[in-house]
């Protein structure tokens, strides 16, 4: 009897000791005796990536969360079961200080790049499990910004702790059936009770939300319009809500349904009635739009850490498979069509990577106190950039490495479609890609001009000797000054036409400022490491073109 042909699945080792990427930049930023402390912890949630939590993530992937609206007594319970993945990560995310790590501090302004890594090591193993998490961190951030001592002594210590039996998540309750980005429509009113004190004023929301995620959180913050305020955002303001009273049920809220998403299905996303649910004030009685801004700049970073982690997981699924699979006589890896295909998307990767833990420093140095005011511009412009470009280059990342299978990639019980369909949501949430090229217009402010992006950018070039990266270096410089010049000629010109422009200018602020970073990181390779991949992967991502403005 002869035995027919079995094809080795992809596989995949500790995903920390295997991420050339990850280990050379955190050799750069860190001084050796921090990175020789944080290093173990950090192996150790790369072997559970590659390990426990992917084998786990495998097995439960038929797996959703499931709503049961009614107990047999006709009761109304609203309850969702989490899938068993997303109850183990939980726990390990909670043990492993996946959210804690930033407020620890033990680093000063390194603790966010450490808590970046972890999640970056964490979030493709899990299914999408980063969404709670950077909510959680989010609402952490924006009590501790607000200065309402009451909620951050009520919610932060939970929000942050390592104990999973009290660790609460946070939800984001902000889309409404009339506005998804335009937030200022809201609809959900805000009725104060009578008899409060200025000290502790309740109020109570009337409402439907249409799109909320991780709705199974402990507490959520939320837009709404206290009555009598003016319309527009300016009339809204964050509430701070706990969704389940002392004996589990939920605080007049309603779960009407569970949301049939294309992707990130491990996520409960639910349409939610607020019928008069207690919630209090977190700061002043407007502009909750304004407010709630630390909370979604957080989120977009996770986004763009959720778009780097993915794009790394496909990668490294496709690069040992193309070892494995046979064709034509050889290995794939021995196709030079092949390689170069894989080794594009590897430098889109590493471009996007050094884009988004260049943010995570300029947040850590902010949450720090440690920026100078050109800085922290700096961070504003970067922040929506980062979503929209890191984004982007994960949907046609992700898009590619499903092709690289072949069949195979187009086949759920392998796994891989679950790539593309969740790295879908990435440009989508947080806001959309055009919406954050218009936030990108708005943090340039006033004066209209991107110089001190350029000056900046300038400044990290200077470190580039190697002739093969100079030329490239004075490209990104000749590509920021287009677009200044662009900025420059839209000048005062009819709100269409610059708006017109804002995706492309945007993109090509993005592109050009992950060039320049992914230079100046493969000179310091080169110097420190004499390793010429980063090299390889900034000249060819330079090729793929970084200037979208025309």
């Amino acid at each position: 009897m002869t035995t027919s042909f079995q094809q080795a699945p992809p596989a995949l080792d500790n995903q920390y000791e295997d991420d050339r990427v990850l280990r050379s930049y955190l050799a750069r930023v860190f001084p050796a005796e921090i990175l020789s402390e944080i290093q173990p912890a950090l192996s150790e949630m790369g072997r559970l990536a590659g390990g426990e939590l992917y084998q786990l993530q495998l097995a439960d992937r038929l797996n959703e969360p499931k709503l049961t609206q009614w107990d047999a007594w006709g009761n109304r319970i609203d309850k969702i079961e989490l899938t068993p993945l997303w109850r183990v990560a939980e726990r390990i995310a909670v043990e492993h200080g996946v959210v804690a790590k930033a407020y620890e501090r033990k680093h000063g302004s390194l603790s966010r790049v450490h808590q970046c890594a972890l999640a970056y090591l964490f979030a493709p193993s899990t299914d999408i499990y980063s969404c709670p998490l950077a909510m959680t961190d989010g609402a952490a951030r924006t009590l501790l910004a607000s200065g309402n001592q009451k909620l951050i002594e009520r919610a932060v210590p939970h929000l942050i702790t390592r104990e999973p039996a009290e660790f609460w998540t946070a939800g984001q309750w902000m889309t409404e059936l009339i506005g998804g980005s335009d937030v200022g429509e809201t609809e959900t009113i805000a009725r104060e009770q009578p008899g409060n004190d200025s000290k502790a004023r309740e109020f109570r929301l009337y409402g439907r939300k249409w799109f909320t995620s991780a709705v199974t959180s402990q507490i959520a913050l939320t837009l709404a319009r206290p009555e009598g305020n003016p319309s527009g955002g300016r009339g809204l303001a964050l509430f701070y809500i706990e969704t389940r009273d002392e004996n589990g049920r939920l605080r007049n809220i309603e779960i009407n349904r569970l949301k049939d998403k294309l992707g990130t299905r491990k996520l409960p996303t639910a349409e939610l009635t607020l019928a008069g649910t207690p919630a209090q004030l977190v700061v002043g009685t407007t502009d909750g739009v304004r407010n709630i801004a630390p909370l979604l700049n957080i989120t977009r970073l996770w986004n763009a850490i959720s778009a780097v982690a993915l794009m790394r997981r496909g990668l490294a699924l496709a690069f040992d498979y193309a070892r494995k699979r046979v064709a034509f006589g050889s290995p794939l890896a021995e196709k030079a069509l092949h390689m170069d295909t894989l080794m594009g998307l590897q430098a889109e990767a590493e471009a996007a990577f050094h884009l988004t833990f260049y943010v995570a420093e300029l947040t850590g140095r902010s949450e720090a106190d440690e920026l100078e005011e050109h800085d922290a511009w700096l961070l504003r412009l970067l922040t929506p950039i980062m979503k929209l470009t890191t984004a982007r280059q994960a949907v046609a990342v992700a898009s590619e490495v499903l092709e690289s299978f072949g069949g195979a990639g187009y086949v759920e019980d392998t796994g891989l479609p679950a790539l593309l369909r969740d790295s879908q949501v990435l440009p989508i949430w947080e806001g959309t890609t055009n919406v954050l090229a218009l936030d990108t217009l708005r943090a340039i402010g006033p004066n209209e001009s991107i110089a001190p992006l350029i000056s900046v950018t300038s400044r990290m070039l200077e470190s580039v000797q190697d002739p093969h990266l100079v030329d490239l270096a004075r490209s990104a410089l000749a590509s920021l000054n287009h677009a200044e010049g662009w900025l420059r000629d839209t000048e005062g010109s009819d709100r269409s036409t610059q708006e017109a422009g804002a995706r492309r200018f945007a993109l090509t602020l993005g592109r050009t400022v992950e060039l320049a970073l992914l230079l100046r990181h493969s000179q310091w390779s080169q110097d420190h490491e004499h390793d010429s991949r980063a090299t390889v992967s900034a000249r060819r991502f330079a090729q793929s073109g970084i200037d979208l403005i025309y």
